[in-house]
Order: structure tokens, then C-alpha cells, then sequence
């Protein structure tokens, strides 16, 4: 696999997992409340532990995509 291949795979899946990560917000901000009562008749959870789990899961989706995705793009792009 050549540089310039794994550049463009590298770059493909920063914008497909940030349009995820996106959308995963957007979600969350707009129909917090629905998406909690969909979960809630599931799991017994305060609302409160729930917003806490889906932000920190954000962070750490948000986090991945950067070591494993936008930072390796961007190195091979200096490098190469």
C-alpha cells in the first residue's frame, strides 16, 4: 500500500467518523429527551448519569478519531 492510498483512507474515515461524531451531537442536543425515554424503559437510569454517559462517550469517539484517524493523516501528509 502506497502513502498516497493510505492518505486518502486515512482522510475518507476522519470525515465519515466526524459526520458520526456529528451526528451523535446533533442528536443529543435536539432530542435528548426522546432518546432517554426510548433508554429509560430499558435500563433503570437517572437522566442525569445518562447525558453523563453519552458526553463522555463523545469525548472518548471524539478522542479516537483524532490518535487514530486526523493525526496519522496529518503527519503523512508532512512526511510525504
Amino acid at each position: 500500500m502506497c502513502i498516497g492510498t493510505l492518505k486518502q483512507i486515512l482522510g475518507l474515515c476522519s470525515i465519515i467518523n466526524l459526520v458520526v461524531l456529528l451526528f451523535w451531537f446533533i442528536m443529543m442536543a435536539f432530542a435528548n429527551k426522546a432518546i432517554y425515554k426510548i433508554h429509560s424503559r430499558w435500563f433503570k437510569i437517572s437522566e442525569e448519569h445518562f447525558n453523563a454517559i453519552h458526553y463522555t462517550g463523545i469525548m472518548y469517539y471524539k478522542l479516537a478519531i483524532f490518535v487514530f484517524f486526523i493525526i496519522p493523516y496529518f503527519v503523512l501528509r508532512i512526511v510525504g
